[in-house]
């Protein structure tokens, strides 16, 4: 070797050294850059290049934000995530800080399904004075008991986003217009409600226009720094049992501390080549109805009288004491049920994550109700959820899905939908046709998913890890979604 070259490398470590003991991460990175490599640190948008997974949820904005945390090099549960703060900020009318939702965890490492619950919680009884008792807030929570199964990412870099959008504000999204567009005649009673969604002449804002949310900014920043279990047992908590009085909901601060998600095993069917289809278990029975649905179809029926089979089989759990209750698998099993059709149900919203190491979340948000109960908590800037089973408040039929391999630890299928009595149907359709038929993404959710379904669905008919390149993401053509992914160059 040279002597040039033996002092280019004395320099170059000397150089190392040096960049390694100063405190500034960034002077670091950009003294390195040129020597191992340049491009975007870990946790930036672009450290990952080429296939990165994919998203689709039906709010753009939450879309986008779940894209970058791929790209940052997150995991599919860092996504889902901060995917869902971003849906309480651009999509209040079916997810917020005062609902919850439902979700689906599948983990390589694993080789197994977990579901996580955290419902919009119920009630003991009718709270005194309040006029629209509230179910307990969970989506917080929620989001933190889904982040412990597989974090990559810092739970609190995940909220950042959502707390932008609110603070800097974000454009109306068609979805949201349209749900606006429904109910704003009531909604704009509340004038916390109004002062978000109205424009200065009492009309409601359209898509594409500017939606400020200071007060619902400033609670999310108190949650990323002190941690959400503030909202539950802490200072917010206090404020929030005081303040729901105002609007209405009278919560208490013994019912928030007890709120909690629960980590349960999935409703799990067989489907072909060792496939398994695994399913949101009871409370969010929307799961159970997807799951009965699913197994009629793969026994012949069509995929009207395989909803009928469903929507009665939900119905058997409800009925099967307060709130529900009964073995699921029983009831999947039952030769014949009653008919049943399940009333008015909450809406609810979907979201379909996968990364480019076969983790997979599907997930279901809902606020029991468009915009919950129509008013805003003073001084937070997210509107309750009413509490189920209270007048004529129905929990919603949350449904997602998640297919998996056991055999060789790998990801197949990840579904999810909204639309209300129709949304079982909406992800048990989709996921036969492509499970069962082999059929391609938007396809399947054109001849399987009946409206007023909204599905999404991610597909890797080739398994991940494994080829990602067969790896596709779809969202309802008729919805307001998009679906975001696979290669970033």
């Amino acid at each position: 070797m040279t002597t040039s070259a033996s002092g280019f490398r004395r320099a170059r470590f000397v150089l190392l050294a040096a960049a390694l003991a100063l405190p500034g991460c960034g002077t670091v990175n950009n003294l390195l850059s040129p020597i191992v490599g340049g491009g975007p640190p870990v946790g930036a948008p672009g450290f990952v290049r080429g296939f990165l997974g994919g998203v689709a949820t039906e709010d753009p904005a939450a879309a986008l934000i779940a894209r970058n945390v791929l790209a940052s090099g997150g995991t599919a549960t860092d996504a889902a995530v901060a995917a869902g703060f971003a849906l309480a900020v651009t999509l209040p009318s079916r997810a917020g800080l005062g609902g919850g939702g439902a979700c689906l965890s599948f983990d390589p490492a694993k080789g197994a399904t977990e579901a996580v619950l955290f419902l919009p919680g119920s009630r003991a009884g009718v709270p005194a004075g309040a006029d629209r008792p509230a179910a307990v807030p969970l989506l917080a929570r929620g989001l933190f008991g889904l982040y412990t199964r597989n974090p990559g990412r810092p739970f609190e870099e995940l909220m950042a986003p959502a707390e932008q959008l609110a603070r800097f504000g974000t454009e109306v999204s068609r979805g949201l217009a349209g749900d606006l567009a429904a109910v704003s005649g009531p909604l704009f009673a509340d004038p916390g409600a109004r002062s978000v969604f109205a424009r200065p002449d009492g009309r409601p804002k359209g898509a594409g226009e500017t939606m400020m949310q200071p007060e619902l900014a400033g609670t999310l920043g108190q949650l990323r720094i002190t941690g959400v279990g503030d909202l539950h047992q802490g200072t917010l908590a206090r404020r929030l049992e005081e303040a729901s009085r105002t609007a209405g909901g009278n919560l208490t601060l013994d019912e928030l501390r007890a709120g909690l998600p629960n980590l349960a095993a999935p409703i799990e069917l067989p489907t072909r080549n060792g496939d398994r289809l695994a399913f949101l278990p009871p409370p969010a029975d929307g799961g159970l109805a997807a799951a009965a649905t699913f197994a009629a179809l793969q026994g012949g029926a069509n995929l009207g009288d395989a909803a009928r089979r469903g929507l009665a089989a939900s119905a058997a759990w409800r009925q099967g004491g307060n709130g529900g209750g009964g073995d699921p698998r029983a009831i999947l099993a039952a030769t014949s049920l009653p008919a049943a059709e399940p009333g008015p149900v909450g809406a609810s919203t979907g979201l379909v994550v996968f990364d480019r190491r076969g983790n997979a979340v599907s997930c279901a948000f809902t606020m029991n109700n468009l915009f919950g109960t129509g008013r805003m908590v003073p001084g937070f800037g997210f509107l309750l959820a009413p509490a189920p089973n209270i007048g004529q408040v129905r929990p919603p039929l949350l449904a997602a899905a998640l297919a998996y391999n056991p055999n060789i630890r790998s990801f197949r299928l990840a579904v999810a939908a909204s639309g209300q009595e129709a949304a079982p149907a909406g992800i048990a359709g989709p996921a036969a046709l492509q499970l069962l038929r082999s059929a391609a993404p938007t396809a399947a959710i054109e001849g399987g998913s009946p409206e007023p379904a909204r599905t999404q669905i991610g597909v890797c008919p080739n398994y991940l890890p494994g080829y990602p390149d067969r790896c596709s993401i779809a969202t309802d053509p008729r919805g307001a979604g998009v679906a975001l992914g696979a290669i970033d160059q």
